[in-house]
């Protein structure tokens, strides 16, 4: 994107640049803030968690269509459509008067390309699931940290400390663990082939993800530019959107529409409960779009994506006690990994924000001398001045004396 010339010229000048480095200050957070990404983290462990153990369950018990377990991941974003209605409007401020609005070109733009690519990766996630088991599933899903951290390098400019670092080595290493323990073994009953297709396109499906984090944080700081929940909102329901008709495409194109109603007839807990699986395992994954599109907003894609990958290994837990998985020593390990990777990341970000109150502070004590040194100054210019207009002759009685 090209800045238009006034704009550039704008930002060129001394009072935009000084806003500008302002800016990119770490500010200290609120308490609200903290709130907002709380329940933002709930939003992405929970529905994660549902969504992924509901998936399973739908292939366990006779479900078969990999376009309709696809379409439930992304086709529930109507629910969210009246609360987006009621929300308040933004507040009129000087940024808002000032900011030039993307055109509605480059917002198609936006909204298409990461809708079908959300379409693409989930497709590549229900592949996965299908072929492998729950444990092994969750736990390869880590991976998308690592592409998500190379991602953020290069598209969001991602400074790594060495705690982000370590984080990032941790939870890479609780992956890897499970990734080549279940590859040797192979603990499904299906082909090498099926499952070599399952774990192919879990880490497919991941580094997409990865990509479409940093991708959408591209967005919101570089395009849309606009600290409102609404925003959220509306980049989950326009790419939803495209994804949805991008998956309704594959299904109607694949033929699988037509089996439908047989599989619906053939499932072992009958047709309420399975519609009712259809339903919860969509709403579970809006829960968990909302959580992840909010922390991206309040944090960034990389905090997002640390935040859905403490939540994958406690999906093996749940997997044990609903699916029967096996839990033996490498899993245990591999969750006691993921967990301090993660409290390594807070921890850094518990490090910028107390960096950010001092910085504020500073700034604080900073204006509050400015009238003093102003005062100070302005003396001084005083006896200069009458110094200037001494004459000659009277400095040089007065030396004389």
């Amino acid at each position: 994107m090209f800045l238009p010339v006034q704009e550039a010229e704008e930002a060129n000048t001394p009072g935009h640049i000084n806003a500008t480095n302002q800016s990119k200050i770490s500010q200290p957070r609120t308490f609200m803030q903290w709130l907002r990404m709380t329940i933002f983290t709930l939003f992405v462990l929970s529905g994660q968690s549902a969504a992924i153990l509901l998936g399973r369950f739908y292939y366990d018990k006779g479900g078969k269509s990999k376009w309709t377990a696809t379409l439930v991941q992304i086709a529930g974003f109507p629910i969210i459509i009246p609360y987006y209605y009621i929300s308040p409007p933004e507040k009129t401020t000087t940024n808002s008067i000032h900011r030039n609005e993307p055109s509605t070109l480059i917002l198609a733009l936006i909204y298409v390309s990461l809708g079908v690519l959300q379409a693409a990766n989930s497709m590549m996630y229900t592949v996965g699931l299908l072929h492998l088991p729950v444990s092994t599933f969750a736990l390869i899903c880590t991976s998308q940290l690592t592409f998500n951290a190379f991602f953020s390098f290069l598209i969001n400019s991602q400074k790594f400390t060495p705690f982000i670092i370590n984080s990032l080595v941790l939870l890479t290493i609780s992956s890897a663990l499970l990734v080549f323990q279940t590859n040797s073994t192979n603990p499904t009953g299906n082909s090498n082939v099926s499952y070599e297709i399952g774990l192919f396109c879990t880490v497919g499906a991941s580094a997409g993800f990865g990509l479409m984090l940093s991708l959408t944080e591209l967005s919101f700081h570089k395009i849309l530019r606009r600290e409102i929940f609404t925003v959220i909102l509306e980049m989950i329901i326009y790419q939803s959107l495209v994804a949805t008709c991008a998956t309704l495409v594959g299904l109607f194109a694949s033929g699988e529409w037509k089996g439908l109603k047989r599989e619906m007839d053939e499932f072992e807990l009958g047709k309420f409960i399975y519609v009712s699986t259809l339903i919860w395992t969509a709403i579970a994954w809006q829960i968990f779009n909302i959580g992840a599109v909010g922390l991206i907003h309040e944090v960034s894609s990389l905090f997002s994506n640390v935040i859905s990958v403490l939540g994958l290994p406690v999906i093996p837990v749940l997997a044990v006690i609903f699916f029967h998985d096996k839990m033996d020593g490498v899993k245990a390990i591999s969750m006691v990994l993921a967990i301090w990777g993660f409290i390594s990341y807070f921890y850094e970000h518990y490090l910028d924000d107390s960096e950010a109150k001092a910085e504020k502070r500073d700034v604080k004590e900073e204006i509050s001398m400015r009238p003093l040194l102003k005062e100070v100054t302005d003396e001084q210019d005083g006896l200069k001045n009458i110094y200037q207009k001494i004459p000659l002759s009277t400095e040089t009685k007065f030396y004389e004396h």
